[in-house]
């Protein structure tokens, strides 16, 4: 039987523009997982239109679902119940992997059993086609909690956080994605930095596109919510669980 890496992705009625590239990109990592390894691809609407899921080829290794709309952190954690991957990995709608990087996730779990995560550098795909490395990309090797507190509260948040890979015990034992309407990837790193080290690759895991329909571009993304509220409530969380002096395994 495959050891598997479960993939969850979250899409909305009418952000499914590039799924189909997303889709790609996920069948085409399929051919390169070390040997014993696959993948399965958890789409969720964040919605209950089912349109998005249409897109999407009736294979074995992909699970779609539905549920009420909360935002894409709730997306991602309704996915969850249909997960049988030892790992989990994230990946928006309108993003795509990079050649190699399930399989440098998985590498980067195996060769440090004692770390419950890993997360990859970026590439902004631009709308010219063009990309450009993420600005505060860490070099390669371990990444503590103290680092990534400091970054976060110098604005300067060095990680994205659509592109983590987590042991799914630790994943649900820090609650996987809280229910905010913003920041909630950065809230899951932070908590699972909060009771274990994790790993950083430098090679690119992903592109993340930057175009006018992605949610953050919208007039009204600003207006989510308070950011001085959103600041507190996910360093809250984080220290409080660093605070509680438990660590994983």
């Amino acid at each position: 039987m495959s050891r598997i890496i479960s993939v969850v992705t979250p899409v909305y009625d009418g952000g499914a523009k590039y799924l189909e590239e997303a889709y790609v990109s996920v069948r085409d990592e399929r051919e390169r997982l070390p040997d014993g390894w696959d993948v399965q691809w958890l789409v969720q609407e964040d919605g209950t239109t089912g349109r998005p899921l249409r897109i999407l080829p009736e294979v074995p290794w992909i699970s779609t679902g539905m549920a009420s709309r909360g935002g894409a952190g709730v997306a991602r954690t309704m996915a969850l119940p249909r997960a049988t991957g030892e790992l989990v990995r994230t990946l928006d709608a309108d993003d795509a992997l990079t050649p190699g990087a399930l399989a440098r996730d998985i590498a980067a779990l195996e060769e440090h059993p004692q770390m419950g995560w890993c997360i990859s550098a970026g590439l902004d795909l631009l709308p010219d086609g063009s990309t450009v490395a993420g600005p505060y990309d860490p070099p390669e090797g371990p990444l503590t909690y103290e680092a990534l507190l400091a970054a976060y509260d110098a604005n300067e948040f060095p990680v994205l956080g659509t592109h983590l890979t987590a042991r799914t015990p630790l994943l649900l034992a820090v609650g996987a994605w809280p229910a905010l309407p913003a920041w909630e990837t950065i809230a899951t790193v932070l908590c699972c930095a909060a009771v274990s080290d994790g790993w950083m690759l430098s090679a690119p895991g992903g592109v993340y596109r930057k175009h006018a329909g992605q949610t953050t571009s919208q007039p009204d993304y600003a207006e989510v919510a308070d950011p001085s509220q959103l600041r507190f409530i996910v360093r809250a969380q984080a220290e409080a669980l660093r605070a509680s002096g438990w660590r994983w395994p």
